[in-house]
């Protein structure tokens, strides 16, 4: 692991970031968008964001992206958001979440298994195992 800015990974992040807050603002309507595929997409997100600025192996960053999103939404089960003093609407409020589910945590895993089904595919044949064994 090494910092190493990518500004493709930057513009990816503000790709996903804006169809992200399309979903939540303008798509919230779709409840099918809204309430899966949203979460599948915010892995991709962390993913892209984390590669802005660090080189890093792509197993080991796409399994600590579904763990720390499985700690998040397990945190929403004892309310974490309103014991950090978010009040309800608040962008923090919004970002950490406020209801636990089990079908996010399933969304989750689904979108870590399609980033890494995409980054194994798209993985130059030329590159060394010890980089993305």
């Amino acid at each position: 692991m090494k910092f190493k800015f990518s500004l493709k990974y930057l513009l990816l992040t503000l790709l996903i970031l804006l169809v992200e807050v399309l979903i939540a603002t303008k798509l919230s309507g779709i409840f099918f968008v809204r309430a899966y595929l949203g979460d599948v997409i915010v892995v991709m997100l962390l993913y892209t964001f984390v590669k802005t600025f660090i080189e890093i192996n792509d197993r080991k960053l796409i399994g600590g992206i579904l763990i720390f999103s499985c700690f998040i939404e397990s945190a929403q089960y004892f309310n974490i958001a309103e014991k950090l003093g978010f009040r309800p609407g608040s962008l923090m409020y919004i970002v950490i979440g406020n209801s636990f589910s089990w079908i996010d945590i399933l969304c989750y895993a689904a979108g870590c298994l399609l980033l890494y089904l995409f980054v194994r595919m798209t993985v130059p044949k030329n590159v060394t195992a010890a980089s993305h064994p």
